[in-house]
């Protein structure tokens, strides 16, 4: 049994058996590691508002489980109903529950916000401190992959997950047709195009310098698999180059970052939806019919004509 629920529930719980096999079936149905804690959490701080037989769960102990959450943003109490939502329709489907309470349960109104695009002159200074684009031959290999790392994320609009979860494989580096192959939520794969030549350049440097022709892009230096980075990690480490370059920017607002940039300079917004790789039926629709090509030739243009003005 997961240890972590065992600490905290005990084995003797009503739940714990059940959670630690739920969390099991989402293994080995390919969910991350990621989702998989942030569920074990929720549901650990719901097994506390509902110390019964897993049968005898209804609307009652989850509305009272949700009103202790008041305080909280309406994000994170969505994500904690979606946690246990997920939890009832996986003891309905084996046969543990006889009908799933959240049907009684309203869902969560989340207010939509407006991304926060950090300025590119901060994105600039803070990967300046980790190295230039023209790195010393005795810079540290980890420096040079932070740098290439989060400058991926940037120049790409991708989330860090995804650049951490990047492979050798996933590069596509002939000469004029530079693209990588990035694997987003949901089993999607989007291609990019990597259109900046500073940034190409700086990529097969690396690569050289590595000496990777094959496997993970960028692999932890110490956990002496040589596994891919992990997200914890590669946040963790762009908070400290953040503090050393004096700015506040988080490793999502990137992603934000790179889309207005492209917007500004006259990408459409059915391009940038796509190159983002947004899989919500809502911006799904909007660029449906629009060919990878097409945006790659839309952004291509934008880029030529940015480089005109600033000739």
């Amino acid at each position: 049994m997961d240890p972590v629920i065992v600490e905290q529930l005990g084995h003797t719980h009503p739940l714990a058996r059940h959670l630690d096999d739920f969390l099991t079936d989402l293994a080995n149905a390919g969910s991350s590691a990621r989702t998989r804690r942030a569920y074990r959490g929720d549901l650990i701080a719901f097994a506390a508002h509902h110390c019964e037989d897993i049968g005898a769960l209804s609307a009652a102990p989850v509305r009272a489980f949700l009103a202790e959450l008041a305080d909280l943003a309406p994000a994170s109490r969505k994500r904690k109903r979606a946690a246990v939502a997920s939890f009832a329709k996986w003891a309905v489907r084996h046969d543990l529950l006889q009908a799933n309470p959240m049907d009684r349960i309203d869902t969560v109104k989340v207010p939509k916000s407006l991304p926060r695009p950090a300025a590119a002159a901060d994105v600039a200074k803070v990967l300046a401190v980790i190295c230039s684009r023209r790195p010393r031959k005795d810079l540290p290999l980890g420096q040079l992959r932070d740098r290439v790392l989060f400058e991926t994320a940037y120049v790409c609009g991708a989330r860090a997950s995804e650049v951490c979860g990047l492979y050798v494989e996933d590069l596509d580096l002939r000469l004029d047709d530079e693209h990588v192959r990035i694997h987003g939520k949901g089993g999607s794969v989007r291609t990019v195009l990597l259109d900046d030549r500073g940034y190409v350049t700086l990529l097969k440097l690396y690569l050289a310098r590595a000496g990777y022709t094959a496997g993970p892009l960028f692999r932890a230096s110490i956990n002496g698999r040589g596994g891919p980075l992990s997200y914890d990690a590669a946040h963790h480490r762009w908070q400290g180059y953040c503090a050393q370059a004096g700015v506040e920017i988080d490793i999502h607002q990137l992603r934000h970052a790179h889309a207005t940039e492209l917007i500004n300079v006259g990408v459409s917004i059915e391009a940038v939806r796509r190159r983002l790789g947004h899989a919500s039926t809502e911006t799904t629709q909007l660029y449906a019919s629009l060919d990878d090509k097409i945006a790659d030739a839309e952004i291509r243009a934008a880029r030529r004509r940015r480089d005109r003005a600033t000739s």
